[in-house]
């Protein structure tokens, strides 16, 4: 694999993350171009379920990109003009937490399936564990819910040691920083939450 796209990859990374910790609606068209590089470097190294995962980041990042620029329609009644109101920071509400859980459970199992079937993968609980909690992480990204943070830290943290296993040191170093900016971001989160 050329390490370089990998070293590029994180460097488009780390600009990802800086704009989501800066809640950056820019962070959307980052969010385009980091699993193009990324769709190649898994695919490589026999990562299957986080190559397919980045097919969905591309498609999560258009409705990130309308989600946080259009937010809620809203209809005035005194003109019956549309408003838009921007999508604010706020609190997973707990009647989805059972539903976020599932839905991982089902990707959990599906992907597992797949990935024990029909690809030579040798970690196929790890990252079919890593591709469903990304998916619920970034569909809460999406949605701008503050606990996002808290699952990519869980992401992030089994992640970096997957990818030590599979020799991508720089992906690694990457997600190890993503960690740590996580932490910082749910702080930075919770303050614009409560400001707002």
């Amino acid at each position: 694999m050329d390490l370089y796209i990998e070293i590029l990859g994180a460097i488009v990374g780390i600009i990802y993350l800086w704009l989501e910790y800066k809640a950056n609606i820019y962070l959307w068209v980052v969010s385009i171009i980091m699993p193009a590089i990324y769709l190649y470097i898994f695919y490589d190294a026999g990562l299957y379920a986080d190559f397919a995962i980045n097919i969905y980041y591309l498609l999560i990042a258009l409705y990130g990109w309308f989600a946080w620029k259009y937010g809620f329609k809203l209809f005035s009644s005194k003109k019956n003009k549309e408003v838009v109101e921007e999508l604010k920071i706020t609190r997973t509400p707990k009647h989805l937490w059972i539903r976020l859980f599932a839905l991982y459970i089902l990707l959990q199992i599906s992907i597992t399936y797949v990935l024990i079937k029909f690809t030579p993968s040798n970690v196929p609980c790890l990252d079919s564990f890593t591709t469903s909690l990304s998916i619920v992480a970034m569909w809460m990204l999406a949605r701008k819910y503050v606990e996002q943070w808290l699952v990519w830290i869980v992401v992030d943290l089994v992640s970096v040691g997957l990818y030590i296993y599979k020799d991508l040191y720089p992906t690694a170093a990457l997600y190890a920083l993503y960690a740590v900016i996580a932490i910082f971001g749910y702080i930075k989160w919770k303050r614009i939450m409560q400001t707002s």
